[in-house]
């Protein structure tokens, strides 16, 4: 089944929900506005005939922002979320549905349908991810302080610090030197494998997985309002990420690395097919620049990762 879902979103940032009525599956929780596409119907005319059905607007303007294939008990759908920032009329309920505007940073993630839940990640998340490079020494805990703070002034929104030749509590006296002015700014600091350190530090940071980490949770190890990423490699970890409610993941090696030169890189060709059949936000790593977002998201993914260029 194949569903459009269209993000209104204003000019003050604010996104449109509705909520599921009663006697409908998942009843009571938000979602977005949307629905099915019709035999013969191309998504862009689903899109907008849904929400002149349902909320009394002519969408003028859309693009495409993530696609979710999810399971539920009573079969499978493809969700196909696409971004609208210009329409014509003010949406109404006009099938009975309530209405609210919200920020996606104050949306609480259990309100919603499962399968809306990674269309607001890709709405949260920003489209480059920093990362430290694993040379980086302990003895130059002040430049990386200085490089980290510096980032984050300059607009970086989602960082890692990897720093796999420091402890673990230097790396988190790090990142509670730079929460303060990552929260006031909405950074999310992302420690690498480190859950214990995310939890005892708090909203403003997160953990990314490690592949081995990821095969051996049975839950996800951090609560909704922190985020968790993972690091994935091939279509078994996609999966594996999202059934255990990961927020995004990073797939790699898209391109062959210094760093790994004996791995096989999966190509943009392959990352897209992996990424069609991901159910959350996945950004490409691997031999990865600035100068490669356009392709990344042409591919469908988030955007791109990376650690030398992106310092």
């Amino acid at each position: 089944m194949h569903v459009m879902a269209g993000i209104l979103r204003d000019t003050a940032g604010r996104v449109l929900l509705a909520q599921r009525p009663p006697g409908k599956h998942l009843a009571g929780l938000w979602e977005f506005p949307g629905g099915k596409i019709e035999p013969g119907e191309s998504p862009w005319h689903a899109l907008v005939r849904e929400l002149r059905e349902e909320l009394g607007i002519d969408v003028e303007d859309g693009k495409p922002l993530i696609r979710i294939p999810w399971r539920y008990e009573k079969g499978e759908l493809c969700l196909d979320a696409w971004l609208v920032e210009r329409w014509d009329g003010e949406p109404a309920s006009l099938e009975g549905q309530a209405l609210q505007w919200a920020l996606p940073e104050a949306v609480d993630l259990s309100m919603l349908a499962p399968a809306d839940r990674p269309i607001l990640q890709a709405l949260r998340l920003p489209s480059v991810y920093a990362i430290t490079p694993a040379d980086a020494q302990q003895a130059d805990w002040g430049v990386w302080r200085e490089r980290v703070a510096d980032a984050i002034e300059r607009g970086a929104r989602l960082i890692q610090l990897r720093l796999p030749l420091w402890s673990r509590e230097a790396v988190r006296e790090l990142a509670a030197t730079l929460l303060s002015s990552a929260r006031l700014r909405g950074v999310w600091l992302m420690l690498n494998e480190d859950i214990e350190g995310a939890r005892q530090l708090g909203d403003g940071v997160g953990v990314q997985l490690k592949s081995a980490q990821l095969n051996a949770c049975a839950e996800r190890p951090l609560p909704l309002h922190q985020l968790v990423g993972a690091s994935c490699h091939d279509a078994a970890e996609l999966v594996m990420a999202a059934s255990l409610s990961v927020d995004f993941a990073t797939l790699s090696p898209v391109m062959p690395t210094a760093s790994h030169p004996g791995a096989l890189a999966l190509g943009w060709e392959r990352f897209e097919t992996l990424v069609e059949a991901a159910s959350l936000p996945v950004f490409a790593l691997g031999g990865m620049s600035p100068a490669d977002l356009y392709q990344a998201r042409r591919c469908g993914g988030q955007g791109v990762a990376g650690i030398r260029g992106f310092w």
